[in-house]
Order: C-alpha cells, then sequence, then structure tokens
C-alpha cells in the first residue's frame, strides 16, 4: 500500500477532526481505567468477603461497559490509520503526519495544545529531533 504524504496545508487543514478523536480516545483511555480499577476492587471485595449476589454474574455489567469502550477505542485507532495519521502517543497528544520535504521522507509532527503543525522531524529521529518548518 503506497503512503499517503500530507503538506502542512493538508495536514493543518485535518487538524480540527484529529483533535477531536484524539481528546475522544483519551477520554474512553480514562473511562476505561476508571472501570478497571471497579472491577478489581470489586473482585478483590468478593475474594474476601465472597460473593453474594441473585442477580447473576456481578461482574458482567462492568465486564460489558469496558468490552463496549475497546471497540471504540479500537474503531477511533483505525480511523487514524484509515487518514494516514500517525497516533505517536496518546497520553501528550503525539501525532505525526507523513509528508515529503525537499525529496525526503519525513514526519510533520504536531503535540496536542499546539495551535497548528510547525515542525517535522526524520522518520527516526522521534520527538528529540523536532525542527521548525520553514513555512508552507
Amino acid at each position: 500500500m503506497k503512503p499517503t504524504y500530507f503538506t502542512i496545508s493538508e495536514a493543518n487543514a485535518m487538524l480540527p477532526i484529529v483533535k477531536l478523536e484524539l481528546e475522544k480516545l483519551q477520554a474512553i483511555k480514562q473511562e476505561f481505567r476508571e472501570k478497571y480499577e471497579q472491577l478489581r476492587q470489586l473482585k478483590a471485595y468478593h475474594r474476601e468477603y465472597g460473593v453474594v449476589s441473585e442477580e447473576g454474574d456481578p461482574y458482567f455489567t462492568l465486564e460489558c461497559e469496558m468490552d463496549f469502550l475497546q471497540v471504540e477505542g479500537n474503531t477511533l485507532l483505525q480511523s487514524f490509520e484509515l487518514k494516514g495519521v500517525q497516533l505517536k502517543d496518546l497520553d501528550t497528544g503525539l501525532i505525526d503526519f507523513p509528508a515529503m520535504i525537499d525529496g525526503e521522507e519525513v514526519l510533520l509532527c504536531w503535540r496536542q495544545g499546539e495551535e497548528r503543525v510547525e515542525h517535522y522531524h526524520g522518520l527516526y529521529d522521534g520527538f528529540a529531533g523536532r525542527k521548525r518548518l520553514s513555512g508552507d
């Protein structure tokens, strides 16, 4: 499959939807962590005091909610992939857009909180190798 390359303008035009999906994914991750902790505590309680439930599996609802969150999260991750956008770090909101600059493959680099795409780095340089773009 041929890689998708973005111009600086295209990457910046993509930011509103990328920001929205990133925020949704971060919220899903947080909610999943909370549900996981609830489930862990519930199981620990039942190990300690025994399971007293006449309503069936006491973990079913939490596990179903976690499964749904996982499906939602995977759908958003797939959305990034289908756009050709690379999610590098969910927690810091680090996103790369494959691009060509002066005939060289690079990654346009954006981090959550930045106004627009203004940096790039080589394919193997990572965030530490970020350089400022000279313009559109």
